[in-house]
């Protein structure tokens, strides 16, 4: 048994946090955020972010109002903002790996609670969307049932009383500070998700920091393992993504010997919120050339530090020329690994080497070999035919 999978803690329940740990509301709220700052001639830039996630809806709602100096009180800041913030509920969507997680839990009996700062009923009018969602918990907890919000520990240890068990044989899994900060004060062990990029280092008090609910090794905690992953890949429900190819650092083929086919991220924000930083493959198609197995790293790449958020797929195929405007359709179809940093550029050469293999060997079963034939990945768009 290597170091990496040895038994952190026995534990023998889950408390789950809702907002940016299971659902995607993040994405949601930066949206209705720039929408309402419009109107008082403000720009939402998003470097409030760590002052709102995790906290209780009037401490987030005093902060905007504070940073932004709009002519409004807290409350009447909650008052307008929250309709336009309801009507989009439906549309919030579970963060990749959050139905696995669920499932997984309930398939094998594991008691689950769910505690978010939200209302009681906010949270019923979020996870009603989601299918086998409420049914899967034995307790619910909103902010509005206890007197203080997270961080006070209180509303995990009453998820425990409310599930009978001592807080202590729990685990949390949360994407905040304050949530990390308000599981370690129940006694409970805490595996931190961070929403908010580039944060990993500031959740300090934490057990254990992964960077999505993908990497999630549950066998460290004593619960059952997932025995889903197939040949060092997991399989993703697919996702379809393209664009013209774009010039993009220029290190692919220069620096790594690597040549990577670029997208702009303009206009993928909301696809790039909702997918983790890491290593992903599948099937890529250019409209004029055809079709070729594709490995792509999303995320920031932190040997080179990158200030934005960016999709980098390489074609696993020999090319004699550039086609730079050339329109890209990609359908990934499953997941390798977290981002990671590199102690050297030789070893983030090798790994990625050792990524290609992985998805070149992984394309060749029939699970993923037969999304080759998408009609998306051969789909040509208007702006070429003309």
């Amino acid at each position: 048994m290597s170091v990496e999978r040895t038994l952190k803690k026995l534990v023998s329940g889950v408390i789950l946090d809702l907002d940016g740990t299971l659902l995607n509301t993040d994405g949601v709220v930066s949206e209705i955020l720039k929408a309402f700052l419009d109107k008082y001639g403000k720009q939402w830039d998003g470097r409030e972010a760590p002052k709102i996630v995790g906290k209780t809806p009037t401490e987030a709602a005093a902060a905007v109002v504070e940073d932004y100096g709009l002519p409004l009180s807290t409350d009447e800041f909650l008052s307008q903002f929250y309709p336009m913030l309801s009507d989009q509920w439906h549309n919030i969507k579970a963060l990749p790996g959050a139905n696995r997680l669920i499932n997984h839990l309930r398939g094998h009996g594991v008691p689950m609670a769910l505690a978010s700062n939200s209302s009681k009923s906010n949270i019923e009018t979020k996870i009603f969307h989601h299918s086998g969602w409420k049914e899967s918990f034995s307790a619910i907890v909103g902010g509005d049932e206890v007197k203080a919000g997270k961080p006070s520990p209180e509303i995990f240890l009453e998820a425990a009383k409310r599930l009978n068990m001592d807080p202590s044989s729990f685990l949390v899994i949360e994407d905040s500070i304050p949530g990390v900060t308000a599981g370690k004060a129940a006694g409970m062990a805490v595996v931190a998700v961070p929403s908010l990029a580039k944060q990993t280092h500031l959740y300090t008090s934490a057990d254990e920091v992964i960077n999505s609910l993908l990497d999630l090794q549950l066998e460290k905690w004593g619960l059952p393992a997932f025995q889903d992953r197939i040949e060092g890949t997991l399989p993703l429900e697919p996702w379809c993504i393209g664009g013209p190819v774009i010039k993009g650092f220029g290190r692919g083929s220069k620096v790594l010997g690597i040549p990577t086919a670029n997208l702009s991220p303009e206009g993928y924000s909301a696809i790039l919120s909702e997918h983790p930083a890491g290593v992903y493959f599948g099937w890529a198609g250019l409209s004029a050339r055809g079709v070729y197995k594709m490995v792509m790293s999303i995320g920031w790449n932190p040997y080179f530090n990158n200030s934005e958020k960016t999709i980098e797929p390489w074609l696993l195929h020999d090319f004699n020329e550039d086609f730079y405007g050339e329109e890209l359709h990609l359908v990934v179809v499953g997941y390798i690994r977290p981002e990671a940093n590199f102690p050297s550029l030789e070893a983030l050469i090798e790994k990625i080497h050792e990524d290609r293999k992985i998805a070149e060997r992984a394309l060749e079963l029939p699970q993923y070999l037969k999304y080759k034939d998408d009609p998306y990945l051969k789909k040509i768009s208007l702006h070429q035919e003309n």
